[in-house]
Order: C-alpha cells, then structure tokens, then sequence
C-alpha cells in the first residue's frame, strides 16, 4: 500500500474513532460549551472538523501518490 494511501486511511480514521469510540469518555452533561452540553458540543464539533480532516487526507494522498498517478497513466 503506497504510503500516501496509508496517511490518508489514518487521518480519516480519526473522525470515526472521535465520533464513536470516544463518546463514552466524553459523555458528560457537566460542563456546559456554548450553551449545549458537553457531548452534544464534542459531536458538533467533529461534525465541523470532519470535511477539514477528510480534505488533509485528500492532499496527502495527492501529494505522496503523484508519481504512482503518473506511472500508470
């Protein structure tokens, strides 16, 4: 698997592990962050983090592939 493939396989692993795995350490009513409760905060927010992340994926893979591309086209 070429590397960029691996960076990229990574980094959209993160939302995935942040949304699913890590709710239950972040299941808090307690504080509160803008108003909402602190696990409806954490999942907006890697709900807005999510497309940025996604898109770093997108340009490692771009980056470290390129002559992988090229070769074969």
């Amino acid at each position: 698997m070429p590397k960029g493939t691996k960076i990229a396989l990574g980094l959209a692993l993160i939302p995935f592990l942040m949304l699913v795995l890590a709710l239950p350490f972040v299941n808090r009513v307690g504080p509160f962050v803008l108003g909402l409760p602190f696990l409806l905060f954490w999942i907006v927010l890697w709900i807005f983090l999510t497309p940025f992340i996604l898109m770093a994926a997108y340009w490692a893979e771009n980056k470290f592939n390129k002559n992988d591309r090229q070769g074969k086209s």
